[in-house]
């Protein structure tokens, strides 16, 4: 099992303390690995076999649990005692009907560390939040990022490293990939039945979907269109030109599904000069670009949209919150915020044109403040600087 530092370090951190822990994300991103890594260090850390209950509702050994009362059940039968400290690892919980009871039961009768998983984010749906208000804390898990993925195909840095990353263009970074990569042929049948999964157990049967082919139209549009701006009626126009009738409230019901599966991300646009948030033209990206590729194919691709899909969620991944700036007539691709720290990020293939590199900067120039400025680029250049504003090579910032 390789290791998923970024995430098990969160876990570790928060080790008995009096919260829940939710991992969410994707299907197949690695949630079950990381509760088997996080598993291992109890193990290490002197805490007794005994003394975990790990369950995964997925798994057959637990077919016979659908219920509250039958989940209760178990976990009070492999309790060894109430007083001494249990760890509770729950995979994929919301194949239970009202698990969110037990969960809050254990929490008032017994002395247990709670660690759960799931797929979708109606695990923390409205009715949860209020149930567990303030105790719980959510650990948001992606696919590997390109350092990961590096490490998990045990790459040897005399190698060539631009090589590596055009395969983690083309196939993205579900884990399971990188053990596919000696046949590729593997890897487009692995990623359809991942995306089918997905489409099928956390949106389609979730939401009691009729119409799946509309679903998977709004989808295939979203994929052809990452980091370009788009609003529901714009889709809705396209569907409906291309014969498929349909209204801007479903498109944007059949959105908030597809956010709530982690499959698509949403980032909304701001006003850096009025400082509010702009109701409407937001951005998309997907969670994996190799379940893009596979969706829209790889022909007729924006080098550029795909660059910066992957630099969005290497942001999300290294805990900022991310917004789209505008100033005036001009747009930042991306407003890194979290806590007191702020970084405007521009994001191009090449700046090697004079004209396109003055694109980029007009709008990094027209921010009055002085918080940090990069322009990211695939260009290995020796200007690194331009008045404040640095130029920074994507694969060095990716492994930074």
């Amino acid at each position: 099992m390789k290791n998923r530092d970024l995430y098990l370090t969160q876990l570790i951190n928060f080790r008995d303390k009096p919260l829940i822990k939710v991992i969410t994300g994707i299907r197949r991103c690695g949630k079950s690995t990381l509760l088997s890594l996080f598993e291992n260090y109890l193990i290490e850390a002197g805490v007794l076999k005994e003394y975990i209950i790990r369950m995964n509702f997925e798994s057959f050994e637990f077919d016979n649990i659908s219920s509250y009362k039958e989940l209760h059940a178990h976990i009070e039968k492999n309790l060894i005692n109430k007083k001494d400290k249990h760890y509770i690892l729950l995979d994929e919980v919301q194949q239970v009907d009202s698990w969110e009871k037990v969960i809050n039961s254990f929490l008032v009768d017994a002395n247990v560390d709670i660690y759960i998983t799931g797929s979708n984010a109606y695990l923390l749906s409205s009715e949860l939040s209020t149930l567990l208000s303030g105790r719980y804390v959510e650990i948001k898990m992606q696919p590997l990022s390109f350092k990961e993925y590096l490490d998990f195909i045990e790459f040897n840095f005399t190698d060539s490293v631009q090589e590596q990353f055009n395969k983690y263009l083309e196939y993205g970074g579900l884990p399971t990939v990188t053990k596919l990569l000696d046949h590729p042929d593997t890897i487009g049948p692995f990623l359809e039945g991942i995306y089918n999964t997905v489409l099928l157990k956390d949106v389609i049967e979730r939401n009691n979907i009729r119409d799946t082919a509309l679903l998977e139209s709004v989808l295939r549009f979203i994929g052809a269109n990452i980091g370009s701006v788009i609003s529901t009626k714009k889709i809705s126009d396209y569907l409906t030109s291309s014969g498929r009738k349909t209204t801007s409230d479903t498109i944007d019901n059949y959105l908030k599904m597809l956010e709530n599966a982690f499959i698509i991300y949403k980032a909304n646009r701001y006003d850096l000069k009025g400082k509010m948030f702009l109701k409407t033209l937001e951005k998309y990206y997907i969670v994996d670009i190799g379940i893009r590729n596979q969706l829209t194919g790889l022909r007729n691709t924006d080098y550029g949209h795909i660059l910066e899909n992957i630099i969005y969620l290497e942001l999300l991944r290294r805990g900022y919150n991310v917004t789209i700036g505008k100033i005036g007539s001009f747009e930042v691709d991306f407003v890194a915020t979290k806590s007191n720290e702020k970084i405007y990020y521009q994001v191009s293939a090449t700046i090697l044109d004079e004209k396109t590199k003055n694109r980029e900067l007009r709008p990094l120039q027209a921010i009055p403040d002085n918080y940090p400025k990069y322009i990211l680029t695939m260009d290995q250049t020796i200007y690194s600087d331009f008045s404040g504003i640095k130029v920074l090579n994507i694969i060095d910032f990716l492994l930074e």
